[in-house]
């Protein structure tokens, strides 16, 4: 299945507003595709975002690069990268912004998720 013939699907560029669940900045963009890079990966691979249940408050971020889309993914379109997303946990997602950020305790991305009742100090985990 091709991801630009899924239902789903949006093209969206960075600096545009999101047309699914979520909305990645440049510098995301950015430091997933020089990740990709350098972990020697497919330049075809894209993100997979995905909520899944654990963490110290309830709920953790996951990223990982697959190749294709699965069914029911919302397939996102940033300067070339795509993203996948599937539909449960766009429903946690709605309104993300990933970003990534430097800071003097290190750098990570950084999940602005307005969903989020609390967080707790790693970044990674949340409750709603």
């Amino acid at each position: 299945m091709e991801p630009q013939e899924h239902p789903q699907t949006a093209e969206t560029p960075s600096d545009a507003a999101p047309a699914g669940p979520l909305r990645l900045t440049q510098k995301a963009v950015d430091m997933i595709k020089l990740t990709r890079e350098q972990e020697k990966l497919d330049p075809a691979s894209g993100l997979r975002v995905a909520v899944r249940g654990g963490g110290c408050s309830g709920f953790e971020y996951a990223l990982d690069f697959e190749l294709e889309a699965r069914e029911n993914d919302f397939v996102l379109e940033y300067d070339g990268l795509k993203v996948f997303v599937d539909a449960v946990s766009a429903r946690y997602l709605e309104g993300t912004e990933i970003d990534y950020v430097l800071g003097m305790t290190g750098a990570g991305f950084k999940f602005n998720n307005p969903k989020a009742t609390g967080t707790c100090g790693c970044g990674s985990s949340f409750a709603v």
